[in-house]
């Protein structure tokens, strides 16, 4: 049976990379899910009361142009979608790269197969800000959402905080199935958390 659930993400955050490298690899390897990728912006929530939002001013802020672009491929080229996502992620925690840059993320969205130019034309209308400035506030307002990454489903959210990228894709589909199994059969647990770490 399919299992519907939405996960937010911003491509800044080391633990969002963490959870949809997982939620990535499940799908890659078969997984029943329909995943709804939302976008989140992490500097909106740095946002002071009586700031400018971010919306407003986007280019303040270092991850609101990949937010933009990867929601025209999630839109666009859904097929495509989880290995730009997975690269946009690897790009600025494996390799460093300034997910900021334009020519960065042509590089990515080009090496696997998105038309660049198309993207960021889509991106120039305004209409991808719009989508991501929407997304993130409905979330916002309708679950108490407050960061990434937040695993949303049967009008239940939580924020989770994997260690660990997956060591296969068996590791991965466990870990997310097991997140569902708390988050929608669990309704009684409301924080599980270590009080340290081994490590």
């Amino acid at each position: 049976m399919t299992v519907s659930f939405a996960v937010n993400w911003d491509y800044r955050c080391p633990f969002a990379r963490i959870a949809h490298t997982h939620v990535v690899e499940g799908l890659l390897d078969g997984a029943d899910w329909d995943v709804s990728f939302v976008p989140f912006s992490l500097g909106q929530v740095h946002v002071e009361d009586g700031e400018t939002p971010i919306w407003e001013r986007p280019d303040d802020d270092t991850g609101l142009l990949a937010l933009q672009a990867a929601v025209v491929v999630r839109d666009t080229d859904p097929e495509r979608f989880p290995l730009v996502h997975r690269a946009l992620f690897d790009a600025r925690h494996a390799q460093g790269a300034k997910i900021r840059d334009e020519a960065v993320l042509r590089a990515i969205l080009a090496e696997h197969g998105v038309e660049p130019d198309a993207v960021f034309t889509e991106v120039a209308t305004g209409e991808p800000l719009g989508i991501v400035r929407d997304e993130h506030t409905a979330t916002v307002e309708d679950l108490g959402v407050w960061g990434v990454p937040t695993f949303m489903a049967g009008g239940r959210a939580a924020f989770v905080r994997l260690m660990e990228l997956p060591a296969d894709a068996a590791d991965a589909r466990r870990s997310i199935e097991r997140i569902l199994d708390m988050l929608t059969g669990w309704a009684e647990l409301n924080e599980f958390k270590h009080t340290g770490l081994d490590r």
